[in-house]
């Protein structure tokens, strides 16, 4: 039965490319990869002759299911690549993995680099438990109301963002989230690469700081172990007519000017007067 090899390739280090890796494309009998030209540099590099194929997110519910087929009919094994990072995490491949699934073929990890692990490694925070979001909605509203839910759900949470859009999410995040602490990687393992770390706003201030800030790609850690939770309190349930008539009685009032009273304020009289009488009937029952 064919098996399709999930591989992470380098984010930027070529040198975290691991020998098994290396070794997992040059044996398989077909690469899907997220942009052939991409794979082809770096099976330059690394003397990699193995025939390659397109699977990306605009082909790959089509493209899925004639491969699955194809490793079947002709009985080979597949490696899955993108472009940067670990298939499937925040990058296509999902349909290819299910399709083999499936079908009943092995689906083995080849594990590598993970721009969302490598940037949770350096940040600092406590990550026993944490939760990996992508990119984030790009319309303001719906962005804060992300990072609200985010913060109401998860104590750390990963996110990407483009270098262009980097500062207006730093903005959103100052904004919503200032108790908030940031840990913002860029060009991780490259040579080049930066972590800034602390408040939203400190962060944000460096950022409109540096004029290289439009270069690079993102990543993002948030501690939300800080931030509080300024829960509404419950609004009391409403009064019955009979506990407002009640209320009117004790302030002095006598029953009947209590209706009139209740009455002027909106309710209707017959209802006003149903609750007088169940009051009534109370009364001479306590």
């Amino acid at each position: 039965m064919p098996t399709l090899y999930v591989v992470a390739t380098p984010i930027g280090n070529l040198q975290d490319f691991s020998p098994r890796a290396v070794d997992t494309l040059k044996r398989v009998g077909l690469i899907a990869a997220e942009d052939t030209r991409v794979t082809m540099k770096l099976c330059q590099v690394f003397d990699i002759h193995t025939p390659l194929v397109s699977c990306h997110q605009h082909n790959e519910e089509q493209r899925a299911e004639r491969l699955a087929e194809r490793m079947l009919s002709e009985g080979i094994d597949l490696a899955l690549v993108t472009d940067a990072g670990t298939p499937c995490v925040s990058d296509p491949g999902f349909g290819l993995a299910r399709a083999c699934i499936e079908r009943g073929m092995e689906v083995i990890p080849v594990p590598g680099c993970c721009a969302g692990v490598a940037a949770l490694s350096v940040s600092g925070f406590d990550a026993r438990e944490w939760a990996f979001y992508g990119f984030l909605p790009r319309e303001k509203k719906d962005l804060r109301d992300k990072l609200r839910q985010m913060a109401e759900g998860v104590p750390v949470a990963i996110v990407h963002e483009s270098p262009y859009r980097i500062i207006a999410l730093m903005e959103a995040i100052a904004e919503t989230l200032p108790e908030a602490l940031v840990s913002v990687s860029c060009d991780l393992t490259k040579l080049h690469e930066k972590t800034l770390r602390g408040a939203p706003a400190e962060v944000l201030e460096q950022l409109r700081a540096n004029p290289k800030t439009e270069k690079g790609e993102y990543c993002l850690v948030i501690d939300l172990h800080t931030v509080s939770h300024h829960d509404e309190k419950p609004q009391a349930a409403p009064l019955t007519l009979e506990q407002r008539l009640t209320d009117k009685v004790l302030q002095g009032l006598s029953l009947r000017e209590a209706q009139e009273a209740i009455a002027l304020e909106g309710e209707k009289k017959n209802a006003v007067k149903a609750a007088a009488l169940r009051l009534k009937q109370a009364w001479a029952e306590a």
